[in-house]
């Protein structure tokens, strides 16, 4: 199972880009895991955005993040989302999505190696 990023693509400085994140597999639930939002900028460390717990919709986000990102799921569509608002040249990175076990939520942004899942990404450009 992987899970696909999809929605990035280039952003003007102060725009908006919705990433999704959907499950390569029929009958895969996202809303089984915890999903989390990574980012790996160009010559930098794999960095934790925000992630969603599986039970109680709890959310976490990195604190230079938080004031502009929103991480949402919609179980109907089997699917988590990422808003990105007043996006910056520094949110320039791949973005990609990851299951965890519910074990890791309350440290989820800092465990990108424990994922269970996870995908390709999807390469967020932003640039005037």
């Amino acid at each position: 199972v992987q899970l696909q990023a999809s929605g990035g693509g280039e952003a003007q400085p102060g725009g908006s880009l919705r990433l999704s994140c959907a499950a390569s597999r029929f009958g895969f639930r996202l809303d089984d895991y915890v999903i989390g939002w990574f980012r790996q900028a160009p010559g930098k460390e794999r960095e934790g955005v925000a992630c969603i717990s599986d039970t109680d919709g709890s959310t976490y986000y990195a604190d230079s993040l938080k004031a502009r990102f929103t991480i949402s799921r919609d179980n109907d569509k089997n699917m988590v989302y990422l808003q990105m608002n007043n996006l910056k040249p520094e949110d320039t990175a791949i973005y990609y999505c990851a299951a965890l076990t519910h074990r890791w939520v309350r440290v989820c942004l800092s465990v990108p190696n424990r994922v269970t899942y996870r995908g390709q990404g999807t390469l967020v450009t932003v640039s005037s």
